[in-house]
């Protein structure tokens, strides 16, 4: 009888250990599946003790005639190096074609214009952890009766700006006079990333894509919406990730225009090697073998071909932004590379790098302005490092899903391509997963339309199901 109690008592105790370990398991899951919101102060000095000043300002952009007589100074005396024969844009910028958009600048560019341009849309600040964020926001112009606007933050990358939204703006905010219905119309907000534009740039280390997103996601807290969607692509789709796992309860939906995955496991590496013979097995559909295969070619290459500015950014930023943020033309030549390249990567065998084929010069030009008046290339530029110092797949976020219904746009030139197969492992509910007929890495941008429809199917789906509260 001793026997069976002392029996009883071991097993009752095993069931205890092994309840107290489900139970730890199942709460620590559950707190690790949100984010902890970034309460930092990102001003000069020490944190002052009195409350931050959260009233919203007004902005436009304003330039001085000494800053446009500085920047003509400049131009005039570019230095320009003679390219190598039939090098097109394989090297980089290419100085035939730079002389030619130089000139363009000078003598054809009517950057006052576009200020005007730029300040059509209403732009503010507001003081967020100790810096200065400026975001443009734009309501609709008519609303049908009983109808409410959406709100929907969309967040710019590297080396764009809030300007890359201009076009598909009217398209979410007046669809219906654009042919897109009058079923969902949004509230459109599109600030500047700190560091990046006529937001302030971070005084202090460490402000990072979790740093981004908690600045805006207290921006959109300031701004009255409780409840809103989130847009992205390049960093922008970071940071919208990283708002989703902060605040899943707010954000009603994420649409992305650009994912990429930090974790890669035995299935992704087993999917690269026999993906293209065995596509069904890893749940690849034709069109991700069409954009992935052969792997060595259109993965491995292409990063090592084109990742060279991320190893320089995420490890001496401040060094070669001394020179760019020096030099209008050397500055036009590093951004418009990237805007030649990540638009189609075809377009390095082109002498003028393809750079007017999807975009104008004034469009290019403006972007290229923005980094030059405000002075920002640096700041932008330490993103990078802030981002990817510490290692890739060691940050918390990396490891935690997201569970807010996603929508994925899948342009073809993009420079990477990650299959649904490969999201969803990260993006545990994706709602919309679509490949693109055509575009690239500037979606909003180069293929506003486009873009604008799929936010609009998506954000049906997720209305229409509610999906935002079954999450």
């Amino acid at each position: 009888e001793f026997c069976f109690s002392l029996a009883g008592i071991m097993l009752l105790e095993v069931f205890l250990v092994l309840g107290s370990l489900l139970v730890y398991f199942l709460c620590s899951k559950k707190k690790e599946e949100t984010l902890p919101f970034k309460d930092g102060w990102w001003g000069k000095g020490q944190k002052p003790v009195t409350q931050e000043d959260t009233s919203v300002r007004p902005f436009k952009v304003e330039t001085t005639e000494e800053e446009l007589s500085d920047l003509f100074r400049r131009l005039d005396q570019a230095r320009f190096t003679e390219p190598l024969e039939n090098s097109c844009f394989h090297y980089g910028t290419n100085s035939v074609h730079l002389r030619k958009v130089v000139s363009y600048w000078k003598n054809q560019f009517n950057w006052k214009k576009q200020v005007e341009v730029l300040n059509k849309y209403p732009q503010f600040k507001t003081k967020i952890q100790g810096i200065d964020i400026h975001f443009v926001h734009v309501k609709p112009p008519r609303l049908p009766e009983g109808q409410a606007a959406k709100p929907l933050l969309m967040v710019h990358g590297w080396p764009g700006s809030f300007y890359e939204f201009y076009k598909i703006i009217p398209l979410l905010t007046d669809p219906a006079s654009h042919g897109l219905g009058d079923e969902h119309i949004f509230e459109v907000i599109c600030p500047s990333i700190p560091g990046y534009g006529f937001s302030e740039a971070p005084h202090k280390k460490d402000f990072n894509s979790v740093s981004a997103a908690s600045v805006f996601y207290e921006l959109m807290l300031r701004l009255g919406f409780n409840e809103f969607y989130a847009q992205g692509g390049d960093w922008g789709w970071l940071i919208c990730t990283n708002l989703a796992q902060i605040a899943p309860n707010h954000v009603k939906g994420l649409h992305l225009n650009m994912v990429s995955v930090s974790k890669l496991g035995l299935t992704h590496l087993l999917s690269i090697l026999l993906g293209r013979y065995f596509p069904g097995l890893f749940g690849f559909q034709d069109e991700d073998v069409r954009r992935m295969f052969p792997f060595l070619k259109k993965g491995l290459y292409r990063i090592l071909l084109e990742s060279g500015y991320a190893h320089i950014q995420a490890t001496k930023p401040d060094t070669v932004g001394c020179g760019l943020n020096d030099s209008p033309v050397g500055l036009a030549a590093y951004i418009l590379e990237k805007f030649s390249s990540w638009t189609d990567m075809e377009f390095q065998n082109l002498e003028d790098g393809g750079l007017e084929r999807k975009f104008s010069l004034d469009d290019l030009l403006t972007n290229v302005m923005i980094y030059w008046v405000s002075g920002c290339i640096v700041s932008s530029m330490r993103f990078y490092k802030e981002n990817l110092q510490k290692g890739i797949g060691t940050q918390k976020h990396e490891k935690l899903t997201v569970q807010v219904p996603t929508g994925i746009a899948s342009f073809p030139n993009e420079i990477l391509h990650t299959p649904q197969a490969w999201a969803k492992k990260k993006y545990t509910n994706i709602v919309s997963f679509h490949f693109m007929p055509r575009g690239g890495h500037f979606a909003a941008f180069e293929e506003p339309e486009l873009l604008a429809k799929d936010i609009l199917q998506f954000v049906g789906k997720v209305e229409k199901e509610q999906l935002w509260k079954k999450k």
